[in-house]
């Protein structure tokens, strides 16, 4: 089963994840991270579908997509 993975110290709170969601799997949390960003957060895992639309779209390479145990980078930070 595929999971979006967002590392919290990268995401700028863009919402550009959030928006091609085609499942809605992505909603932007209420608290802040480090830089003082509200960050997105992963709220409906089991309706992720494995796209890759968010890790794809992220300007900052903050998501990652795990798939049966294995993590997939599509950018290297």
């Amino acid at each position: 089963m595929p999971k979006a993975i967002i590392d919290k110290n990268y995401c700028k709170g863009c919402e550009l994840c959030k928006n091609i969601c085609p499942q809605h799997v992505i909603e932007m949390s209420k608290e802040i991270n480090l830089k003082g960003y509200f960050t997105a957060e992963v709220v409906r895992p089991h309706q992720c579908i494995g796209c890759r639309l968010c890790a794809i779209t992220c300007p900052d390479v903050a998501i990652k997509i795990g798939v049966n145990g294995a993590i997939y980078n599509f950018f290297r930070y």
